[in-house]
């Protein structure tokens, strides 16, 4: 990574700020970014206005950000950030990826050993910067007093600039959870994908911020099954919560298709911790997070419909304008399903959506009304914990395997979906069992879910081909086509799934 231009300047000396003594109330820090034209609202809503302190604190500020011209410290995720007045600060800007963590957190200071040796030794130079306001004040509530800090202004590099708007909130976490569910109700205001420094060095380098968390969690730190069901739910959230910007027709599948595999996994996640997670907080959010899966489900369907099955009929098939008319009312039902799940994504609903997540992880609400034998479980190890589900999910997928030449359709949809359920916890407890025989075990997991997850879409090309006829004879034709294609495909790969579980089964559990 270069940066395209900047300003050079000797290595600073970054002095860390002393750590603050443990509160008797558990306190939070939470970023919510709002567009830049809804701020001007913020301290007019009921939420805001009626719970103020005192005077407001305001004035200009202004952020710089520096890095090496090869990008030393945002390759080891950091960023070294200078206030107005020239105070320094050495930043996490992309936390490891088995370090605890939820949507909202705000960038951490680093370790005073964390400077990479090559920006040690300099130069550095400036990468861009942010130019505004800052509005500093108190806010009321029940359960303590909150200090709201807003940041307004633009992000400047050479080539580009953007208007932002950032507020953070802290006090104590119940009513710093709060209020931003107040904001959330009335303004789009959402957990950051992204640090500000990020943002800003994404911006600098003319690319899109990284994501936070990616793929399934790592619990390898974790030690007890309340560790492990912590590190999870705030990676899964993350995962899911920073696709959704992307999850656009006219951004392509990949979103959809990540945000909705990260769900499934944030879903099986609270499945299979449900004897530790008893409460009725998990319940509750686990229906939130159906209704979120409800609309990505049509937006993924359609696309592998028209993506997959419908483009190689209409590469073999150019000439059949009833096929061709078959597939644009495909792609009206995409475009429709994308509007659908657009509308949710920019909805009050799916704000408070995220935040009740973030306050799952942040306040550990599976601990609110769980019964006894929950919260001893909770402390227990992890490793006996996790030995048991995977062989008890191992067992039944077992089970199917062996009939499984003789299953119809819908049997083995049922075979695929234990495959998928089996996965994910083989995915989130195999760094338990570091090594070879893991990742074998898991790769050829991965074969036989893929084989049957193609069967399976298969199956559904030729159901959504069929709710396409509406009632007009002339598309008969080019859904016995389509329905065609889709049962030789099926076919076909039966038989690669009969073979790739023949592997799986050869290799047996690796716990």
């Amino acid at each position: 990574m270069v940066a395209r231009t900047g300003i050079e300047m000797p290595l600073p000396d970054i002095a860390l700020p002393a750590p603050a003594e443990s509160p008797s109330v558990p306190s939070l820090t939470i970023e919510l970014a709002l567009p830049a034209e809804a701020a001007g609202r913020l301290t007019r809503l009921p939420a805001i206005g009626t719970r103020r302190l005192g005077r407001s604190r305001g004035g200009a500020e202004t952020l710089i950000w520096f890095d090496t011209p090869q990008g030393a410290l945002a390759e080891a995720g950091l960023a070294l950030e200078q206030g107005a007045r020239g105070a320094r600060r050495l930043l996490v800007t992309l936390p490891a990826a088995n370090a605890p963590w939820h949507p909202g957190l705000p960038p951490a200071p680093a370790a005073e050993d964390a400077m990479p040796a090559a920006a040690a030794a300099g130069p550095l130079v400036a990468l861009a910067a942010f130019h505004g306001r800052k509005l500093g004040f108190a806010l009321s509530h029940a359960a303590g007093e909150v200090e709201a800090l807003l940041l307004t202004g633009k992000l400047r590099a050479v080539a580009d600039e953007h208007p932002v708007a950032r507020l953070t909130l802290t006090g104590p976490a119940t009513a710093v959870l709060a209020i931003a569910r107040e904001i959330a109700a009335e303004l789009p205001a959402l957990p950051p994908a992204a640090a500000l420094a990020e943002e800003a060095r994404a911006l600098a380098q003319g690319d899109r911020p990284r994501l936070r968390r990616k793929g399934a969690p790592d619990p390898g730190t974790a030690t007890t099954v309340e560790e492990a069901l912590a590190l999870a739910v705030g990676h899964l959230a993350e995962v899911v919560l920073a696709l959704a910007p992307g999850a656009r027709a006219d951004a392509g599948p990949e979103a959809v298709h990540q945000m909705r595999v990260g769900l499934r996994r944030l879903r099986s996640v609270l499945k299979l911790f449900r004897r530790a997670a008893d409460g009725p907080a998990p319940k509750a959010l686990e229906a939130g997070l159906k209704t979120l899966l409800g609309f990505l489900g049509p937006a993924r369907d359609w696309d592998v419909f028209t993506l997959g099955i419908g483009r190689a009929i209409s590469e073999a098939m150019p000439e059949e304008r009833a096929v061709a008319a078959l597939l644009d009312a495909a792609e009206g039902r995409r475009q429709a399903a994308y509007a659908a799940l657009e509308r949710f994504l920019h909805s009050p609903d799916y704000r408070l959506l995220a935040w009740e997540l973030t306050g799952f992880v942040a306040e550990a609400r599976w601990r609110e009304e769980a019964s006894e034998e929950a919260l001893t479980l909770l402390a227990s190890p992890l490793q006996p914990f996790a030995e048991a589900l995977l062989a008890k999910r191992w067992k039944g997928l077992a089970e199917d395997g062996a009939v499984m030449a003789e299953m119809d359709d819908e049997r083995l949809h049922e075979m695929r979906l234990d495959a998928k359920r089996l996965r994910y916890a083989a995915e989130l407890f195999a760094p338990l069992w570091a090594g070879r025989r893991s990742r074998r075990f898991l790769k050829r997991l991965a074969a036989v879910q893929e084989a049957l997850g193609l069967a399976n879409d298969a199956v559904v090309a030729g159901a959504l081909a069929a709710s396409l006829a509406n009632g007009r004879a002339e598309r008969a034709y080019a859904i016995g086509i389509v329905t065609g294609w889709a049962r030789g495909r099926v076919g076909r790969v039966r038989q690669e799934a009969t073979e790739t579980w023949d592997d799986l089964d050869a290799t047996g559990a690796f716990w």
